[in-house]
């Protein structure tokens, strides 16, 4: 037997399974990051509206759930707000904004902390000295960027450089004298489109000096000036089908270009009379005294607040209509199950017109289909949706390490961690590389400020680039697959200290499916004063599991989390704790593992089980709802095939939509799932 088998059985179907077939159908609303994408595939503006909505709920690991995601009062008065912004916007371009400015400083460096520039990068963002911020540009404009120097550059050069970057290019950069920083003030002005941006400030080829200690104290963002005026021409070709861009629509152009809209919005054909209702509201603008752009935009607002918009709506065939029993879905209502899996947001034309053609119940097109919405740019998506809630490192973003014990950490670092995983995950998605990388993969892709962390030489700028771990030297550790990646090893750590506990949940729950249930109240808490100086984490957890009422639970969970002791509570490597000595030693039903490489072997050795745990995730994304009984013989059919792929990516996602799961619905008389297993499509 395996050794984890004890901790989540592998669904293996038996003829005493329970009856299978696909689960219930729920209409689904739009989550926030769907919303924005939605709107934005739609209509080409670059706007996130629904960052501002209330947060979205999560059910079983995940916030696109039917049944968490209700419509409040609140929330629909952000929907007509919101339908008013975007349809001015891609009609008449952004509305004229007032200018306000926001200040960023660098209030997290530990106090008193010195030798803020360590390492030298010509760049300078990966150095401390630098400051890095995420803002969200309300227009696309000209911004003035006011940066503020501080510390003193004791260097006998006269001028100094400081560069101010977005998204890690480079567009600007000033000048300052040498000496004394405090007190300056540099001024760049630079045409920023709208959006969330990364903004950096750094000083630029500095080497590291005795008695340096210049930084950048302060960021001022001030704006928009000399906003853009005028629709994008993105959104001018998206919403202006008919054509005629020069003012001279003819009669039937207000119908092309409603119905053309809606036709995406609603992500199936338009009825003859939603068409005629969508333009009747051009007409009756016009009539009011309007412009045609007025009424286009008036249309706009009404398929944006449309139930068919907001929910993802699919039809059951009424009782008598159809045979009993599971019924596929229609091929538009595949194509969105598709689109809103691999890219959160509306099927795009070449997948429209598969559906339009009924050739997505075709295996090789619906291959073909993944294969190329795999390789768009959009398949990023994954990674920042499905990825950002599976490995939890969605958690980042309010983190707050102790800034005294990890000076080291600081925006950058945590941007960076964050990026680290996503690109691994969209590595193995885009090269359908073997899952089995998530454990034990021998390399990441860092820049320089990751690889310091990791201590791996030879790793120089803000560029991130793929980085073998088996060529790198002993100080830098074990480093292999998302256990070891810093922003796994934050997330499931406190913020002054490590937690075999949170590490060993998390691994139950992330990589075998195996959370465990809740602690009992008033658990003690542990001595954090005596952890490393009067007594080890092992010491402490080995006293707290006297208490049998905690045992059950911390049998399982703390043999996994001492395996990663070697690593702090932001993902350094270390040997010992405060004045111990790390065992990282493990042992799981008798047999023992050391450190991160012997856990992941573990691991590994379950393969299976990983997989099962993978699929059943992805398929709990990919229908927006929890898993039945039922499903689990789509499941353990999954994970058949992926062993003989050699645990492809790609073997997975081809499996959960070819599954009668993704593919078909529950008949309005089917009130339990069928005894008959429809065929799927492979």
């Amino acid at each position: 037997m395996r050794t984890l088998a004890i901790l989540v059985p592998l669904l293996v179907l038996t003829a005493a399974q329970p009856k299978v077939g696909p689960g219930r159908v729920a209409a689904r609303r739009l989550n926030r990051a769907e919303y924005n994408y939605s709107v934005r595939d739609l209509l080409g503006v670059d706007l996130d509206p629904a960052d501002d909505f209330p947060s979205d709920d999560s059910g079983y690991g995940f916030d696109n759930i039917a049944d968490v995601l209700s419509l409040s009062p609140v929330l629909m008065e952000n929907y007509l707000n919101a339908a008013e912004k975007v349809a001015h916007e891609a009609v008449f371009g952004p509305a004229p904004m007032q200018a306000a400015s926001t200040r960023y400083s660098s209030l997290n460096r530990a106090e008193g902390s010195t030798g803020v520039r360590t390492g030298t990068d010509d760049t300078g963002l990966g150095l401390a000295s630098a400051l890095h911020a995420r803002h969200k540009f309300p227009a696309s404009a000209t911004y003035k960027f006011v940066i503020y120097p501080g510390g003193v550059w004791p260097g006998a050069t006269q001028k100094l450089h400081v560069g101010l970057w977005i998204d890690g290019g480079q567009v600007a950069a000033a000048e300052t004298e040498s000496g004394e920083q405090n007190g300056k003030r540099l001024e760049l002005s630079v045409a920023i489109t709208s959006g969330d941006h990364t903004v950096s400030a750094s000083f630029l080829h500095l080497p590291e000096l005795s008695g340096d200690t210049a930084r950048i104290s302060a960021l001022e963002i001030g704006g928009p000036f000399d906003m853009a005026k005028g629709p994008s021409a993105e959104s001018l070709r998206l919403v202006y089908t008919c054509g005629h861009l020069d003012g001279h629509h003819n009669p039937a152009c207000a119908r092309t270009i409603v119905a053309g809209l809606a036709r995406r919005a609603f992500r199936r054909p338009v009825t003859a009379e939603e068409a005629d209702r969508l333009s009747g509201l051009v007409a009756r603008a016009q009539h009011d005294g309007g412009s045609f752009e007025d009424g286009i935009a008036l249309a706009i607002q009404a398929i944006l607040v449309s139930p068919n918009f907001l929910f993802r709506i699919e039809k059951i065939p009424s009782a008598g209509a159809a045979p009993a029993g599971p019924v596929p879905i229609s091929q538009c209502e595949m194509a969105s199950r598709l689109s809103y899996f691999l890219w959160s947001s509306i099927p795009d034309e070449p997948l429209l017109a598969a559906a339009d053609r009924g050739a997505l119940h075709k295996p090789d097109v619906l291959r073909a289909q993944i294969g190329r919405m795999l390789r768009d740019p959009k398949s990023a998506r994954l990674a920042g949706n499905f990825a950002g809630q599976w490995l939890e490192i969605r958690a980042l973003e309010s983190v707050k390490p102790d800034r005294k014990k990890f000076p080291e950490f600081d925006d950058y670092v945590r941007f960076s961690m964050r990026r680290e995983t996503e690109l691994f995950f969209e590595n193995i998605a885009g090269q359908d590389l073997s899952i089995l990388d998530f454990i034990d993969a021998p390399y990441s892709f860092l820049n320089q400020r990751m690889a310091e962390l990791y201590q791996v030489p030879g790793v120089t700028g803000a560029e991130f680039r793929k980085v073998d771990f088996s060529k790198t030297p002993p100080a830098a550790g074990d480093r292999r697959g998302v256990l070891t990646q810093a922003s796994v090893l934050t997330v499931s750590s406190y913020g002054n200290r490590t937690s075999p506990v949170l590490r060993g949940k998390w691994i139950l729950g992330e990589l075998l499916d195996a959370a465990p249930p809740p602690p009992p109240p008033n658990v003690p808490n542990l001595d954090e004063r005596a952890i490393g100086t009067e007594m080890s984490m092992r010491q402490q957890m080995e006293k707290h599991r006297t208490n049998p009422v905690c045992a059950s639970c911390h049998a399982l969970m703390d043999p996994l989390g001492f395996g990663l002791e070697n690593y702090n509570a932001i993902g350094r490597w270390r040997t010992h704790d405060g004045s111990f000595a790390i065992d990282s030693s493990g042992k799981i039903r008798g047999r023992e593992f050391h450190g991160a490489a012997g856990l992941e072997d573990v691991l590994r050795g379950d393969s299976a089980q990983f997989a099962a745990c993978l699929a059943r995730k992805l398929m709990i994304y990919a229908l927006g709802r929890g898993l039945e009984a039922s499903d689990q013989v789509a499941v353990a059919d999954i994970v058949r095939r992926a062993a003989a792929s050699r645990y492809r990516f790609r073997s997975l996602i081809d499996d959960i939509v070819a599954s009668p799961e993704f593919q078909m619905q529950r008949g309005a008389d089917d009130r339990a799932p069928s005894s008959v297993r429809a065929a799927p499509t492979r």
